[in-house]
C-alpha cells in the first residue's frame, strides 16, 4: 500500500496485521481521489473507519486542511499512528479512538472547541458489519447532519452487490462508481440550504 499523489507520494503505508481490516486498495483510492481532486485542498476531511488511515493520509497529502481518523480496534489504529509517524506528519490531524456512533452522536460542550463541519466524509466498515452503512448514513442523514459543512460529500465504499439505499434521512445519492467487486456511493444532503 503506498500514497498516490501529493506531499507524500509513493510513500509507502502499513496495514494492520490480520485479516479483520481491509484497507482500500491503491486503484480505488486513486479514483476516489481523482473525483473528490476539486474538493480536496484545503477541506476537512473525516475518515470513519479509518483502518491504517490510508484514506485519510491521502487527503493531507493531497492538501486537506485537517483530517479526523475514527477507529476503534486498537491494532488498526496503533497502525494508523505508525503510518503518521513514519511520514513525519505531526498535525493536521486527530484521532478518536471508539465507535463511529459513539463519534457522531456526542454532544460538545460548550466550554470546548467549536466543532469541526467536514466537506468530505469517508466510509469503510467492515464488509461483514452491513448494520453499520445503514447506522452511519442515517445518523449523517439526520442528527449527526452538523457534522457536515453546507454542501459536503459523504461516500461509502461497499461490496459491489451491496445494495445501499438510494436514500437516508437527508442524505441522497448522487453517484454510485463500480470498480471491480468494489464499489463507491456518493451522497450529499438532499436540501442542503443551511
Amino acid at each position: 500500500m503506498r500514497v498516490i499523489a501529493g506531499t507524500f507520494r509513493s510513500r509507502l503505508l502499513q496495514a494492520p496485521p490480520g485479516m479483520s481490516t481491509r484497507p482500500t486498495s491503491d486503484r480505488l483510492r486513486e479514483t476516489l481521489f481523482n473525483v473528490l481532486a476539486p474538493r480536496i485542498s484545503g477541506a476537512a476531511f473525516l475518515d470513519l473507519y479509518a483502518g491504517s488511515g490510508a484514506v485519510g493520509i491521502e487527503a493531507i497529502s493531497r492538501g486537506a486542511a485537517y483530517v479526523t481518523f475514527v477507529e476503534r480496534a486498537p491494532d488498526a489504529a496503533r497502525t494508523l499512528r505508525d503510518n503518521l509517524e513514519r511520514l513525519g506528519i505531526r498535525s493536521g490531524f486527530r484521532i478518536r479512538a471508539g465507535s463511529v456512533k459513539v463519534f457522531l452522536t456526542a454532544r460538545s460542550s460548550n466550554s470546548g472547541p467549536k466543532p469541526v463541519r467536514y466537506e468530505v466524509v469517508f466510509l469503510d466498515p467492515p464488509y461483514d458489519a452491513d448494520e453499520e452503512y445503514t447506522i452511519t448514513l442515517e445518523l449523517l442523514g439526520g442528527p449527526s447532519a452538523a457534522h457536515l459543512a453546507q454542501g459536503a460529500v459523504v461516500i461509502a465504499e461497499h461490496r459491489r452487490q451491496q445494495a445501499l439505499a438510494e436514500q437516508y434521512g437527508g442524505l441522497k445519492r448522487t453517484r454510485l462508481l463500480k470498480q471491480g467487486d468494489t464499489a463507491l456511493s456518493f451522497y450529499s444532503l438532499a436540501d442542503d440550504s443551511r
